[in-house]
């Protein structure tokens, strides 16, 4: 059947529901898959907040910069004992450098009489081929055990040659204690300088923006000069009313005075006023005299505390003490309770 424009009736009849609003399938399919799409967009993907991490809180900051005071004050004092350390040890290494001046000198003595002995031998048809161990650096007990001769025989048995191998090895012996002794050093002022470096960098840590608000709040309140009356005349008394005469010097890791200190630097300046010399290490000043009991502290005896000994001060009498405590702070007295108290030791009466 035709229409009036001669187009088949069917084909135009299909030709009005494609064009209108309505969807076929494959549109719905399509709508259909767009629509899973978004979902899997919006709903599917990890929601991520910009949140900033939280701020430490005042006791946190507070226990940091604690923690960081007892870390450069225990790396002071391990400073502290590889600087007496090295002290002995450049000590050794120029003793044995004198050691080796002298045996090589005694062994040119011995050499020089040694071979006018061979000289002497030959002219007179005797022990002639001893020069080519005394002209030489040979070894002469191989030398002697290779001889079979009767010359060689005689040379073995001369008071002469057995001085000169007795002053050859004694100059072996010098050489190795020279060179351990310098290798000793070497190694020693490469800890320093490590060390060194890494109480540095912590010392800045303390002095950022971070902590330094807090540095200056706990445990700082205004330090004063403090009349304080030590009893007693003998040298630790005296050593004691020296310390506390360095009242508001700062701490400076590492400082002997006069203008500063630490802890064992206070200690060690304070007892060498009066005579008395004490290494700047707390390990060694707690080997330096006797260990007493704690009810029977007097003015002057030295008081440690933490197990690894890092800190110490002078009792000055009723439970109290005069210290040099960290950085950040100055000399001032404080009260023995409280802390961490390791054991005491008696120097001088």
């Amino acid at each position: 059947m035709r229409t009036r424009g001669g187009r088949p009736a069917g084909r135009h009849a299909r030709g009005r529901r494609s064009g209108s609003g309505t969807a076929g399938p494959g549109a719905i399919r399509r709508l259909a898959f767009v629509g899973v799409a978004i979902s899997a967009i919006t709903f599917g993907a990890p929601v991520i907040r910009a949140t900033a991490d939280p701020k430490p809180s005042l006791k946190e900051l507070t226990a940091q910069v604690e923690n960081l005071y007892t870390e450069i004050e225990t790396l002071s004092e391990q400073y502290n004992g590889e600087r007496v350390r090295l002290k002995a040890a450049e000590r050794s290494a120029d003793l044995a450098k004198k050691n080796l001046a002298k045996s090589e000198a005694e062994l040119e003595v011995r050499r020089q009489k040694a071979s006018a002995l061979a000289q002497h031998s030959y002219m007179t048809n005797g022990l002639g081929n001893a020069l080519v161990l005394i002209d030489s650096d040979a070894d002469p007990r191989r030398y002697l055990d290779q001889a079979s001769t009767t010359y060689a025989l005689e040379l073995q048995q001369s008071q002469e040659v057995a001085e000169v191998t007795k002053a050859m090895d004694a100059a072996a012996r010098a050489r190795e204690s020279a060179s351990a002794r310098q290798a000793e050093v070497k190694k020693l002022l490469s800890g320093l300088d490590s060390r060194r470096d890494k109480i540095t960098k912590l010392i800045k840590k303390t002095e950022s923006s971070l902590y330094r608000q807090v540095s200056q709040t706990i445990g700082r309140e205004t330090r004063t000069r403090t009349s304080f009356p030590v009893i007693g005349d003998g040298k630790a008394a005296q050593a004691a009313r020296w310390a506390l005469r360095q009242q508001l010097k700062p701490y400076v890791w590492g400082a002997e005075g006069p203008g500063s200190f630490d802890c064992s630097g206070l200690v060690m300046a304070a007892y060498q006023s009066v005579g008395i010399s004490l290494p700047h290490y707390t390990g060694d000043q707690w080997t330096a005299g006797t260990h007493i009991p704690r009810d029977q502290l007097r003015p002057g005896d030295l008081v440690f505390f933490y197990s690894d000994l890092h800190h110490v001060g002078i009792y000055i009498g009723n439970g109290y003490m005069i210290h040099a405590p960290q950085t950040g702070d100055v000399v001032h007295i404080a009260k023995i309770a409280g802390r961490p108290f390791a054991g005491a030791v008696r120097v001088a009466d």
